[in-house]
């Protein structure tokens, strides 16, 4: 089995209507990186290239997803574990919507979200960016927002996070049950979930944020600590 940091950068947020314009990753066991920039068929819109910084001038003679897709499909083989940041609510929904626009059939690879990892295990930090944990480690700063340059970064936080534990029994432990311990967003982000005003709870449960899948468990949590 072999374990691919990846990472996306995207023209917006929305997987069902952005595209992505550049896709990175890098294969730790055999030392080998994956970087390739992506036509999206459509504009950048100017507030997606302030943050990595691609323009429409760098993707207008690059391949569609349909190519580079299938080089990705080709680098990571097909029995892959993908690993990323914010894996499970964003750059697998992307390159699953890629995929299927472009008619290209994915490997059936596992996944591990390491943002669900740090929100688990490090409920003791107040944020969980992928920034954020590259100065809670000493990391040097890297140029973030761009997909090598984070995908980098991600293998050596995660390396900390997780020290000599084998990847294997991460996995298994990011299926078992887990507990919220802080507010993981909003204004009170980083509050142990005790501390937060029990009106703002009762404002985001009015405004149908718990239903939303990613706040299953957030949703349980206060209710067990008789909050919701």
């Amino acid at each position: 089995m072999r374990y691919i940091f990846y990472d996306t950068e995207t023209t917006g947020v929305r997987s069902d209507k952005d595209r992505i314009v550049e896709i990175a990753a890098y294969d730790p066991q055999e030392e080998r990186t994956f970087v390739e920039l992506v036509n999206p068929e459509m504009p950048i819109p100017p507030e997606a290239s302030a943050v990595h910084h691609i323009s429409d001038a760098m993707v207008a003679d690059c391949p569609t997803f349909r190519e580079i897709g299938a080089r990705f499909i080709d680098f990571c083989g097909d029995e892959a574990i993908l690993i990323a940041h914010n894996n499970d609510a964003f750059d697998k929904l992307f390159i699953e919507n890629e995929a299927a626009r472009a008619g290209l059939t994915l490997p059936a690879w596992k996944y591990i979200d390491t943002l669900k990892w740090s929100r688990k295990y490090r409920y003791d930090l107040p944020k969980h960016s992928l920034q954020h944990l590259r100065e809670v480690y000493g990391i040097p700063p890297n140029q973030a927002h761009r997909a090598l340059d984070d995908v980098i970064v991600l293998h050596k936080v995660f390396s900390y996070m997780i020290d000599d534990l084998p990847f294997e029994t991460v996995c298994t432990l990011l299926q078992q049950k887990q507990k919220v311990m802080r507010m993981p967003f909003g204004k009170h982000q980083g509050k142990l979930l005790s501390e937060v005003p029990p009106d703002y709870i009762r404002w985001l449960a009015g405004s149908g944020a718990f239903d939303k899948a990613d706040n299953k468990v957030l949703k349980e949590q206060l209710q067990e600590l008789g909050l919701l």
